[in-house]
């Protein structure tokens, strides 16, 4: 590692930023007019619109050009940490054993499968025993997403979904980056495609249990998925049959199958209330049967444990509770098991003899593992029955006792199974599949990600503590390499979210290596609004309460420089989507703490959103932000902190903010207004603390696809970000 500052020189002639043309709009709401000189870029079909994005990204690659070799280097820093010719530990569906499987220079996998046979070769665990790059004897690829994603600008695989007899396999593309699915299915055996005919589907594919019907979602002109349908295998999608519509707009709605691939769970959920239905698959024309009812405040998830159902639900309990329902009567819940405090039970996978919790504990994700007295019988049971087949008194926890690490289920589809994979990671654990015997407990690891030229003994993971302003404590995950002391002296790197009750876990992300390799003190704020420490600091961080998500933010700034960790004025902050949000806050409520800020897809102009229930997920989103429209207090307090209603005239941190043109969830504008009002109100120098802009032009939410074009867009803003913070080009 170099420790010298190497900061790349700026171009002799700096190129001007774009201006676009003031065209002031009024808006008036609860006696507040405000004028937006900029609302104009909303509309993506003027000519005009088109232009000034492409004239910010042509600013925005002339503003960087100095940082091309770097840009390269990034990049093979990542593909050198990245063992390209990889892929999965295989999943046992009935007869086959599920693989994917990707290979040197291709951005896309394929997926690929094998019958299970006492001829296969057999590793760790008894799985099959699979080399990257080489096929077992009679494998098959049945879904090659390279093929079908490498001519396209953009490509996103949005379902894969085998039939329960394993002959049929359902999926779905979008080439556009809008989150609307073209889907199709094909026979395994004979590779013929049968069917094309659904086109613009939301998320989620079911067969039915005879094959002949295919179950998918449907969404409205806001993206709101809120029908599902039923389609016939061959037949035309105008005699698809409409299963179920969710009419209140602050509701969307979705579907799984049960492990046993009886049953198809239907749930609608807004931010704070839930209600499930049950559909038969073995009967697939009938109805959803209600399973809980809708109650104002009350959410609640159903998992089917064969001869009862199993609910994880917050009636009269904040941390929520687990609970048994029978069958016949799916809205009776008896409590199992309720959440200790400062615990959060999440979901609920059922098996014949156990079921896996996940939860959150002492702001982690954990697996609790429940036993049942006797295996699930094929019969319904009474609720009673139901709450006495499971051995509470006997629960354990899945665990591996570092300070970081993150234990989450992992794919386990056999009903019958008695070995429970799971997923472990931290900031220095790359993803390790493992499994634990449920009646031994004896655990396995399976496979971990590799991840070369990574050596974990060279770092160092902890957790620090940063008391907020009310004196609450929010906790800070924080790795960087072993020699890298607190003196006061290194350049720094917080990432943050904080809505949604969205946790951010510690886990291990290779790009990252770039950054603390040169020196940088990597760390993520867990901060209110997100859900690592339990339903209350979600709560807490919502609203009118949503300010502390970001003075929670700030204050986790300020502990890293306070303990030594990060020097004054060298600490780089990012967010995206709704953490987006948060470093436009952040930037208004204290520039001074940061040196430079990646904002991506910026929920930044949120006032603007929020007040028009017509744009995509508005109406919904009043759960979370509350209703500006209606309600003059949530307006004030909106306008009181939504970044573009609050640049100031003052010295701010360089920031780089991305989007996409075809982004449904946060649109483009709102970054694009955000940009122009910076920088015509900051007194930034642009030579020093440059305000730069790009947005994707064939892209949605998730930025490029392909997985070296988002290493290229990764390094394309750490680049910039290490140049900002003065820390050392190369390694």
């Amino acid at each position: 590692m170099t420790s010298t500052d190497a900061s790349l020189p700026q171009p002799a002639d700096l190129p001007q930023p774009p201006r676009p043309d003031h065209r002031p709009t009024d808006r008036t709401h609860h006696g507040d007019t405000v004028t937006d000189p900029y609302e104009w870029l909303r509309d993506k079909e003027d000519p005009e619109v088109i232009a000034h994005l492409e004239a910010e990204n042509a600013y925005a690659d002339a503003r960087t050009q100095h940082l091309s070799s770097l840009r390269e280097q990034l990049v093979e820093e990542f593909v050198g940490h990245t063992q390209e010719t990889d892929l999965s530990v295989p999943v046992r569906r009935g007869d086959w054993w599920y693989i994917t499987r990707t290979t040197e220079g291709e951005d896309y996998p394929r997926h690929t499968r094998v019958r299970e046979s006492s001829e296969l070769p057999r590793g760790e665990g008894g799985v099959p025993a699979v080399e990257p790059g080489t096929l077992l004897p009679g494998e098959q690829v049945i879904l090659d997403v390279q093929a079908l994603g490498a001519d396209q600008e953009f490509f996103s695989l949005g379902g894969f979904h085998p039939s329960p007899g394993g002959d049929l396999l359902a999926y779905s593309t979008d080439v556009r980056g809008d989150e609307r699915f073209d889907v199709v299915v094909t026979d395994l055996n004979s590779g013929e495609v049968l069917d094309e005919a659904v086109r613009g589907a939301g998320y989620g594919l079911a067969f039915s249990a005879d094959e002949q019907w295919l179950f998918y979602a449907r969404v409205d002109e806001a993206w709101r998925q809120h029908q599902i349908w039923r389609h016939r295998l061959g037949g035309d999608a105008s005699e698809d049959v409409l299963v179920l519509e969710e009419s209140d707009e602050r509701f969307m709605i979705g579907f799984e199958v049960s492990r046993d691939a009886s049953t198809l769970i239907l749930q609608s959920d807004s931010t704070s209330t839930s209600e499930g239905w049950l559909l038969d698959l073995t009967d697939p024309t009938s109805a959803p049967r209600a399973a809980g009812g809708r109650r104002q405040g009350v959410e609640y998830t159903l998992e089917h444990a064969g001869d009862h159902l199993l609910v994880v639900h917050n009636d009269g309990v904040e941390g929520f509770a687990l609970a048994t329902a029978a069958l016949a009567e799916p809205g009776t819940w008896t409590r199992l098991l309720e959440a200790a405090d400062g615990e959060r039970l999440e979901s609920a996978e059922a098996f014949a003899g156990h079921v896996a919790l996940e939860l959150r504990s002492a702001g982690l994700a954990a697996v609790r593992v429940i036993p049942r007295r006797s295996p699930a019988a094929n019969r319904p049971l009474e609720a009673r029955q139901a709450a006495a087949a499971w051995d509470v008194a006997a629960v354990w926890d899945v665990t591996h006792g570092g300070e970081l690490d993150t234990v989450f289920v992992q794919t386990n589809p056999d009903f019958e199974q008695t070995v429970l994979r799971y997923l472990l990671t931290s900031l220095l654990t790359p993803a390790t599949i493992a499994q634990v015997d449920l009646a031994t407990r004896a655990r396995t690891i399976l496979r971990r990600t590799p991840a070369p030229g990574f050596d974990p003994e060279l770092y160092v993971e902890k957790r620090l503590w940063a008391r907020a302003a009310d004196g609450t404590e929010v906790p800070i995950s924080l790795a960087a390499r072993k020699e890298i002391s607190a003196d006061g002296a290194n350049p720094g790197y917080l990432y943050g979210y904080g809505s949604y009750e969205a946790t951010m876990d510690p886990s291990f992300v290779p790009t990252r290596l770039s950054l603390l390799d040169r020196g940088i003190v990597v760390a993520i704020a867990h901060v209110r609004g997100g859900g690592e420490m339990g339903r209350p600091w979600y709560e807490h961080g919502k609203l009118l309460e949503k300010r502390n998500t970001f003075t929670d933010f700030v204050d986790c700034a300020e502990h890293l420089e306070q303990s030594g960790w990060v020097a004054p004025g060298r600490l780089a902050a990012e967010g995206r989507s709704a953490g987006g949000l948060l470093m436009g806050a952040i930037a208004n409520l204290a520039p001074e703490r940061f040196r430079a800020i990646i904002a991506g897809v910026p929920f930044v102009d949120a006032l603007t959103t929020i007040l028009d229930p017509s744009l995509p997920l508005t109406v919904g989103e009043w759960e979370e932000w509350g209703d500006p429209l209606h309600d003059p207090e949530v307006y004030a307090y909106m306008k009181s902190y939504s970044p573009y209603e609050n640049v100031r005239e003052v010295e701010y941190p360089a920031i780089f903010a991305s989007t996409s043109l075809n982004d449904t969830r946060v649109f483009f504008v709102e970054p694009a207004k955000w940009v122009a009002r910076l920088r015509e109100t900051v007194t930034n120098d642009q030579a020093e603390r440059p305000i730069v802009f790009r947005c994707e032009m064939v892209a949605g939410h998730g930025g490029r696809s392909g997985r070296y074009a988002k290493w290229q867009q990764r390094a394309d803003e750490l680049a910039w970000l290490l140049d900002q913070v003065g820390a050392p080009t190369t390694i």
